[in-house]
């Protein structure tokens, strides 16, 4: 080992490629097909500023999402290693969408006038993932500390600092939006898409199911109860703003906006702890939980009650957890995520009709391939006044994210506990596809904890089978979306990186409402000063504990070196200690006299390191095996471009 030219350590792969690897070869299958995809969608579907090809209209502020939505982790493929032009494009695609939704006027000063976190969550995953690929750009820094501004400066209006809330459930540059919108001011029966959520409120004098709300005084008083008490103060969602602050801090650390998020998510924590540790979901305007509610914990806008609950309220949680995690390097706060899924399972049930319980239910158990009959634990996502309801399989997401996060024994054995019961095989790879790129966790799971060897191969194929079938339905409809349907884009996205995410950086995609991508390790290529696995290499990461991973690079091109740099985290937060290598001995290829191609012998090699960085130095046609040893969270999170780790390619 020795240093490379900008400093950093350096190891030499020695070991020939005697036998290619399948799932190497099925890895840099996929990256070409995936950049011949987005090619495809970009000339099928896009105007030359990058905008959507639309002709309909907007008539209220659900769908600013559904137009960023389709490029969402355009970004995540390039920084894997996606093709150079990738990231331009998505840039592109940002500004046009953004400029689209300007002229609808749902969004001014590039930055959503004022929707649900929910929402702005999916909106802004686009962003992050720009943000998190070309650090350097200027612009989209500029914009990452004005967006954050929105809610970190209480002169914007979101944020009242006394009382530590954000003071409605619909914000944004408009500042904080009245209500919940034109739309809801009555709440019909006649929107049979809502009729699986029940009612928006359950304590209302004459309402007491669904069919009441066909009487239009019913449905008026239901819209002016819910723009009182629905459309005012702050609700749990709210948390995914800690994510664009989050961001704006990985650039500089900030104290405005780190001071924030750590003050914002401990009044959240401060709060579940007065009530026995599960977070609530509504502080009214004087910062008092319940009281727009009669007092309950339960019963705010997107929380435990209605719509969604455990899916709406533990997403945010995670993420705002995982975003105090990142600003302080402590992971103590992960109760705030912790309980709720605790506090659900605890109530659990093993049931028979997985596929036709729950307001979300459906499409589970076609995903999963369980047939009727067959046991699964099911818990309630939601909570109102008759106490828990609405049964559902547990969402592995979660408790794999607290998993990832600690790699503690606790976090470990809940996910044991989750398997008996989940009614499949979890180490099947499951042929199925969902716009927030994840559903896979448990397969994977299963590899990194030694029990699923084949998961690589399966996956790999899998992502190339999702591909297909995407470019296919965007070939039989090379037009724009049937019945101005806003959501049709995103289901036809050939981009597909759940797989990927989980194989080369060790880590699970990011939250789809509003994460940011975290990853055990990260990838540049030194000869070209960009982020991602250089042309003709692939990555593996085999195993994931709390000291560290194990990674297998492979560099198939027969005729170029590589020089790939591996950096540990997803903002260099972790410190690569140490790395053990395999380093071949003499014996290959041999005397061209000899029949056999022989086994070159190994031996392992371990070295100090110091550093979350280091290169590797790949020969034509041959792989390195490392372990390596990583302190998490060792430093401070950044924003950190791969341009200066550039080194001249040798002659």
């Amino acid at each position: 080992m020795n240093d490379s030219p900008d400093g950093l350590p350096h190891v030499k792969a020695t070991v020939p490629v005697r036998e290619t690897p399948l799932w190497a070869v099925l890895e840099r299958r996929l990256f070409t097909v995936l950049d011949q995809a987005w090619r495809e969608f970009e000339a099928t579907y896009c105007g030359p500023d990058g905008r959507l090809t639309y002709g309909g209209r907007m008539h209220h502020r659900d769908g600013v999402d559904d137009f960023y939505e389709p490029f969402f982790n355009w970004p995540v493929l390039y920084r894997l290693g996606g093709a150079d032009d990738l990231l331009p494009s998505a840039k592109k695609h940002w500004a046009g969408v953004t400029a689209q939704m300007t002229e609808f006027g749902f969004v001014r000063d590039e930055y959503e006038v004022g929707y649900d976190w929910f929402h702005q969550g999916e909106s802004l995953n686009f962003f992050y993932a720009i943000c998190a690929a070309d650090p350097d750009d200027a612009a989209f820094r500029e914009r990452a500390l004005r967006f954050a501004r929105l809610y970190s400066d209480p002169a914007q209006g979101n944020y009242d600092p006394a009382a530590r809330i954000i003071v409605a459930p619909h914000t944004g540059s408009g500042g904080p939006r009245p209500g919940l919108g034109t739309e809801w001011i009555e709440y019909s029966a006649r929107q049979t898409g809502m009729k699986a959520y029940g009612l928006p409120l359950d304590d209302l004098p004459g309402i007491a199911d669904w069919e009441d709300l066909f009487s239009e005084e019913n449905a008026r008083r239901m819209g002016d109860a819910m723009q009182e008490r629905l459309g005012r103060g702050d609700t749990a969602i709210n948390l995914a703003a800690t994510s664009l602050v989050t961001n704006a801090w990985l650039y500089d650390h900030a104290p405005e906006f780190g001071n924030w998020v750590v003050d914002y998510v401990s009044a959240w924590r401060e709060r579940a702890a007065a009530n026995g540790g599960l977070i609530p979901d509504n502080i009214g305007p004087s910062g008092i939980v319940g009281e727009l509610h009669e007092g309950h914990w339960y019963g705010g806008h997107y929380g435990w009650a209605w719509p969604h609950g455990l899916h709406s309220v533990e997403a945010a949680a995670m993420i705002a957890a995982v975003n105090e995690t990142l600003v302080t390097g402590d992971t103590a706060g992960l109760d705030l995520a912790r309980v709720p899924l605790d506090t659900v399972v605890a109530q659990s049930v093993v049931r028979t009709d997985a596929a036709t319980t729950g307001s979300m239910g459906w499409g589970w158990a076609q995903k999963m391939s369980v047939a009727p009959g067959v046991p699964v634990q099911l818990v309630p996502y939601r909570h109102g006044a008759n106490g828990w309801f609405d049964l559902h399989p547990v969402p592995l997401i979660y408790p794999v994210w607290l998993w990832w996060l600690t790699s503690s024994a606790g976090d470990l054995g809940r996910l044991e506990s989750l398997e008996k019961d989940a009614g499949f095989d979890w180490r099947e790879t499951k042929w199925f596809q969902d716009k927030e790129e994840q559903g896979h966790e448990a397969p994977w799971v299963s590899f990194l904890l030694g029990r699923n060897p084949g998961y690589p191969e399966d996956a790999l194929a899998l992502a190339l089978g999702q591909v297909a079938k995407r470019l296919a339905l965007m070939r039989a409809t090379p037009y724009g979306p049937p019945d101005d349907d806003i959501h049709w884009w995103q289901r036809l996205n050939p981009v597909v990186t759940e797989v990927l995410t989980q194989l080369v950086t060790g880590a699970p995609p990011a939250l789809y409402n509003g994460g940011l991508a975290l990853a055990r390790v990260t990838f540049g290529d030194a000869l070209r000063g960009r982020p991602g696995l250089p042309d003709g290499v692939a990555a593996l990461v085999r195993e994931a504990d709390a000291d560290g991973v194990c990674l297998d690079l492979v560099n198939l091109d027969a005729l170029s070196a590589r020089e790939v740099v591996v950096q540990a985290g997803a903002f260099a937060e972790d410190r690569i200690d140490q790395v053990t290598f395999d380093q071949a001995g003499d014996g290959y290829p041999a005397d061209s006299h000899d029949y056999l191609i022989p086994d070159p012998e190994v031996r392992p090699v371990t070295t100090s390191i110091g550093s979350p960085r280091l290169v590797v130095s790949l020969p034509p046609l041959h792989r390195i095996s490392m372990r390596l040893k990583i302190t998490r969270r060792a430093q401070r999170p950044a924003h950190t471009g791969f341009a200066h780790t550039a080194t001249q390619k040798d002659t």
